[in-house]
């Protein structure tokens, strides 16, 4: 069975922080190649926030999220973390985390998201 556990969201003032961890387990840690976090907001479309791949290179990050989010992994756990500082309500969204696995070009193992809410 594939699974994909997202924790950390919340509610929090603009300019908090918040710290996500997503947790992969079965058949979504089958030859991982990348993990990742996307966000989708009421009536907008899931957009890209951040990835990491699994053998070196460096992390992606979309430009809307760059230089207030970071995106790490654990040493020997298939556990990706996403740290959020300096928030804004724009970044009020359901998050997603996902898999790429080798031989694809997409992220094909989902997560059933946790929310961020930010306030003004």
């Amino acid at each position: 069975q594939s699974q994909l556990v997202e924790s950390g969201g919340g509610a929090v003032q603009a300019g908090g922080s918040l710290r996500l961890s997503c947790e992969a387990s079965g058949r979504s840690t089958f030859r991982m190649s990348a993990m990742g976090w996307f966000r989708q907001a009421p009536g907008k479309e899931r957009e890209f926030v951040a990835a990491v791949r699994w053998n070196g290179g460096g992390p992606e990050y979309a430009d809307s999220v760059k230089g207030r989010f970071t995106i790490s992994r654990h040493s020997t756990k298939n556990t990706v973390f996403l740290q959020m500082n300096s928030l804004k309500p724009e970044d009020t969204a359901t998050y997603y985390c996902a898999v790429k696995h080798l031989g694809r070009d997409d992220f094909s193992s989902w997560g059933r998201g946790t929310q961020v809410t930010v306030s003004s």
